[in-house]
This record gives structure tokens, sequence and C-alpha cells, in this order.
């Protein structure tokens, strides 16, 4: 894992709405539990026909849309099964934030365990923006997750919400494990304080 501070990054779009983890990442590939590799799977009906040839009309297969690091979608992102694969493909392929109107609950707290960055903006923001990247695919965004904001061309500077536990472990490069175990020394205190207190 890495810190995740600030990011200034081209987007692409999934310009709709509901997509699911079925989508994001079928059954068929849930088998392992390795995360390596399985954004190779990402989208993977979505973006490959049959005979398992890429359909260029799919934004991921066109070049100008490769090596962007923050994926664009409308509404309800993440919709359907509780799958942890989703998440895990998506910061695979390379993404590491997702702007949408919506995220579905379970889908967007598995990317933050992930240190993958869900960011809710108001409607109006997120469809200019789909249009703009289908427009021109060299729009960056620019994210400062200290300071919860978007910034985004011809539009201006957003806020976005995020959970300050979930923020903390973003900033500071750790999982659940890694928080409870910057808390060591502490833990450690309280252990022997309670031992002695329970002797006497």
């Amino acid at each position: 894992m890495a810190k995740f501070t600030t990011l200034t990054a081209r987007c692409a779009p999934m310009n709709l709405n509901n997509i699911d983890t079925d989508q994001i990442i079928p059954a068929r590939f849930l088998k392992g539990t390795s995360k390596v590799g399985l954004g190779d799977k990402l989208f993977h009906d979505w973006r490959y026909d049959a005979s398992g040839n890429p359909r260029p009309e799919f934004a991921l297969n066109q070049p100008q849309y490769k090596g962007a690091e923050v994926l664009v979608a409308p509404h309800n992102l993440g919709c359907g099964s509780s799958r942890e694969h989703a998440p895990w493909a998506i910061k695979d392929f390379g993404f590491k934030a997702m702007i949408a109107i919506s995220f579905a609950d379970i889908f967007k707290n598995n990317s933050l365990k992930n240190q993958l960055l869900p960011i809710a903006l108001p409607e109006p923001v997120v469809l200019k923006l789909l249009s703009d990247i289908e427009a021109d695919a060299t729009l960056s965004v620019s994210i400062d997750l200290p300071a919860q904001t978007v910034s985004i061309p011809n539009q201006g500077a957003f806020p976005f919400s995020i959970d300050p536990y979930r923020k903390k472990c973003l900033v500071d490069d750790l999982d659940d494990i890694g928080f409870t175990l910057s808390y060591l020394d502490t833990i450690k205190a309280f252990e022997t304080t309670h031992e002695a207190y329970a002797i006497q």
C-alpha cells in the first residue's frame, strides 16, 4: 500500500448508471483470493467480445484513456453483491480514485478498506465532468485528500466528505490492523495497568 495525500491524474469515463459488481468483476473470476491480476478481468464482459477480442468502442480499450487513474461514473456505482474483488480489480487496473454522483454503501466501504478513494460530488458537476473527459481525454483533476477537495478544470474546486477514520488510514497508509498497532504502546500500558488492578 502507499499513502494517499494528493493526486493529479487523467480520468476515464464509465457513463452508465447502476454499474453493478458483477459487471465490474464477473462471478466466474472470484475463485482466487489474490488481488494481483484482477485488473485484467475488470469489466471483462464489456471489454471483450465472446471470442476474447477487445471491443474498440469500450472506453478502457481506447488509447486516449490509457493510464487514467480516476474512474468517473454517474449514479449508484458498485451496486449489487458485496464482493470485495470489485475494488480489488479497479485498484489492480491502475485506478486510485473514483468520482460519482453516488456509490453503493458496501462497495464504498470495501473501496476505502483497499485504499481506493470514492468521491461523491453533485450531479451537475459529475455529468459535466463526464462530458468534458469524453470530449478531451487529456483533462486532469486534482484531488487533495487532507483538504478534502477536488479541483476540476472549467468547474472549480469542490469539497467532499469522508469518514475521518478512513481518511486517516488512507493518508497514513494504514489498514485496520496497522491502525490498531499504531496504538500498541497505549494498549500495552492499559494491559499492564489492568493486570495490576486485577491482581489486587
